[in-house]
């Protein structure tokens, strides 16, 4: 009796040793898309801040990179999205070049491998998309 529970607790332990799943890349938008919700250009513009903090931290450099164009690519749409909260309508354009700004400094950040700097960008980059909540 013993060692079936011994083998039950071992099992049970070693089922619960799993790792994380790992996060499958976002596809970009299709540049012929018009507009988007803006709810959701502001999370993919999550996503892709949590992607560029996740490979930052282990020196994923190509990662990060890619998660900067991505960034890119949602302040391009941020600029012309739909259904725009009020509290947004009047800051959207320059919440949107100032997010391409950062999201183009982090990707040459990423380029040079500058810690530094990278970890500056992502700092102002997160606070720029909580900002954009929308509610």
């Amino acid at each position: 009796m013993k060692r079936i529970v011994l083998v039950a607790g071992i099992l049970a332990f070693a089922g619960s040793c799993q790792t994380a799943p790992e996060r499958l890349p976002l596809p970009p938008i299709p540049e012929d898309a018009k507009t988007l919700p803006y709810d959701q250009v502001v999370l993919r513009a999550r996503l892709q801040a949590s992607a560029a903090n996740e490979a930052f931290f282990v020196n994923q450099w190509s990662d990060l990179e890619d998660a900067a164009r991505g960034l890119e690519q949602a302040a391009h749409f941020l600029g012309k999205a739909s259904d725009v909260p009020a509290k947004h309508k009047d800051t959207l354009a320059s919440s949107a070049d100032e997010l391409a700004k950062q999201a183009t400094e982090l990707r040459e950040a990423a380029k040079n491998k500058d810690v530094k700097l990278t970890n500056q960008v992502l700092q102002r980059i997160n606070l720029k998309v909580r900002e954009l909540h929308p509610d």
